[in-house]
């Protein structure tokens, strides 16, 4: 090769790498080999662009001085930059560091505030104010995510909020808390701020107002004792016009109000007749199973001392990934769920309507029919009905179609004292969605475990209410720990743990030793067998 070659193609290798470097502004790869390609957008993501009109600006704020410190503000800016990517110069991607571009006022007014963490420097600490927030704009209409520092639900909170902004929409559910004595605010706190992350709007609906036929979504918590038919026939009405509703209910009433559990059967004014007639019933029993969750408690002790115990509570159920339905898209990518004195539900849909299970007990599941006891000091009582009721039991199921009126061939409800007139039922019956779940501590109660799982399911719930399937799956995909209980059995996990124990500490070491002898002896055996070559050529020059 001349040097004029050797010129010509370094100079074209450069121009190449060049190019290939501008281009990769355009063009992206990622190789993901996560299993549910958490770090790759899905297709509803990627092809967001036939859904966009005009361009969606999307501005991450994030400061320079924690990008050079944590990888988090990176990876977020690579999911930014596909989107980009592939939007077909639809989407705008912008980063900025709000202190260099003096917008820090402009930055906090958009409700993106600063952070306070420790930072360590050249062996020195120090705190520091920083950003990481993301600005999405589309025409007149904008959307904040104030505080972004983690991958785990960002595509689905991207992607659900562009999608709102260019169809000019709002993700709105309305809440009817039931029970007497249970607030939105206090009780379900964790599942309202966790409603508002996700990009919904949440309207309080007190008993028996009215509910708008434009509303997207329904949840009904509670409220078998307290909802009266003024109430319901609202509920009915709104599900006749092709409403969404989810349905938190129980069949037995577990209070622990008082100081001391107390267990009766409950005294239903018509909403489980309701959701009866709709396809599911919840049976006025309590589910125990053997996936059982920890409950820790404190009971007197000797001498006036306080004891404190921890015990297996057989009510409390720690729900398995492998028991939820994974053609469902509510129950697709299931996480498992933890249930506080659940109930069984009956799946049985009317004509003209689709049902499915969306989760079950495991096999080793009993019920409590009568004498119901619940007191984790009265444990020997709690297996009474073991061996008759042992089996699968359902838990939450789904229905979808025309679901026949509660009051179909009924006066319209009248409130004693009230000129007030109900509405008539709506001319025709709509396409309405239902899901029912046999618990209702399952959305407040959610301090015993992790209460990510509750959340996510019932947000995908949501989703899927509001029709928003293809939104579902983007948060199956999302990096979520798995309960470590897939074995039920104490004697089958023993024995999965000894032989854990023995691969690890005696079979594989044994193996690694037995290797290296025979590596060791392959090399001993290929020395000789050169030695004996070599002094065979050298006999044979002498």
């Amino acid at each position: 090769m001349t040097k004029r070659h050797a010129l010509v193609l370094t100079t074209l290798s450069l121009a190449a790498l060049v190019l290939a470097l501008l281009n990769s502004q355009r063009l992206w790869l990622r190789l993901d080999l996560t299993k549910n390609k958490a770090y790759t957008i899905s297709p509803v993501s990627r092809n967001l662009y036939n859904e966009i009109p005009d361009q969606v600006r999307i501005t991450y704020y994030v400061s320079d001085r924690l990008a050079s410190v944590v990888p988090i503000p990176g990876e977020i800016t690579d999911l930014l930059r596909e989107y980009a990517a592939y939007s077909r110069g639809r989407i705008r991607l912008t980063v900025k560091d709000p202190v260099k571009a003096n917008l820090v006022e402009e930055v906090e007014r958009l409700g993106i505030q600063g952070q306070q963490i420790d930072i360590v420097e050249r062996d020195e600490a120090s705190f520091a104010t920083v950003y990481t927030g993301i600005l999405i704009e589309y025409l007149d209409r904008t959307e904040v995510l104030p505080v972004v520092f983690s991958l785990e639900t960002l595509e689905y909170d991207l992607t659900s909020r562009i999608r709102s902004l260019v169809r000019g929409t709002e993700r709105e559910v309305g809440v009817i808390v039931g029970d007497a004595g249970k607030d939105w605010a206090n009780t379900y706190g964790y599942l309202n701020q966790a409603l508002i992350q996700a990009g919904f709007r949440v309207r309080t609906i007190g008993a028996g107002e009215e509910i708008a036929d434009t509303l997207p979504a329904l949840f009904v918590l509670g409220g078998m004792e307290d909802l009266d038919d003024w109430a319901l026939y609202r509920i009915d009405r709104y599900i006749q016009g092709g409403g969404r509703a989810l349905f938190a209910l129980e069949g037995i009433v577990v209070d622990t109000q008082t100081g001391n559990i107390m267990v009766r059967e409950l005294n239903d004014r018509g909403l489980l007749a309701m959701a009866a007639s709709y396809g599911a019933l919840v049976k006025p029993a309590l589910v125990l199973d053997r996936t059982a969750q920890t409950l820790s408690y404190q009971t007197g002790g000797r001498g006036g001392f306080v004891e404190y115990r921890m015990v297996r509570y057989p009510h409390w159920i720690g729900v398995t990934a492998q028991d939820g339905n994974g053609e469902h898209p509510i129950s697709s990518g299931f996480a498992g769920m933890d249930l506080f004195w659940p109930s069984p539900v009956e799946l049985n849909p009317p004509a003209g309507v689709e049902g499915a299970i969306l989760f079950t007990s495991t096999p080793e599941a009993w019920l409590q029919t009568k004498d119901f006891q619940v007191n984790p000091d009265m444990s020997f009582a709690f297996s009474q009905e073991l061996e008759a009721t042992m089996g699968t039991k359902v838990l939450a199921a789904a229905l979808a179609g025309k679901f026949p009126s509660w009051f179909a061939g009924k006066d319209k409800p009248v409130r004693e004292g009230s000129s007030e007139e109900l509405p008539d039922p709506p001319g025709a019956t709509g396409d309405a969605r239902i899901v029912v779940i046999g618990d209702t501590d399952m959305a407040s109660l959610m301090f015993t475990r992790n209460r990510q799982p509750n959340l996510s399911f019932l947000i995908k719930a949501a989703d899927w209410l509001c029709n928003d399937d293809d939104i579902i799956g983007i948060r199956n995909r999302s990096i979520l720990a798995g309960r470590l209980e897939k074995i039920i059995d104490p004697e089958k996990r023993i024995a999965a743990m000894y032989f854990a124990r023995a691969l690890n500490v005696i079979v594989i070491p044994l193996a690694v030793i037995a290797a290296g002898f025979l590596i060791a002896l392959r090399r001993r055996r290929a020395i000789k067998e050169d030695e004996s070559i070599n002094k065979g050529r050298a006999s044979d020059d002498v």
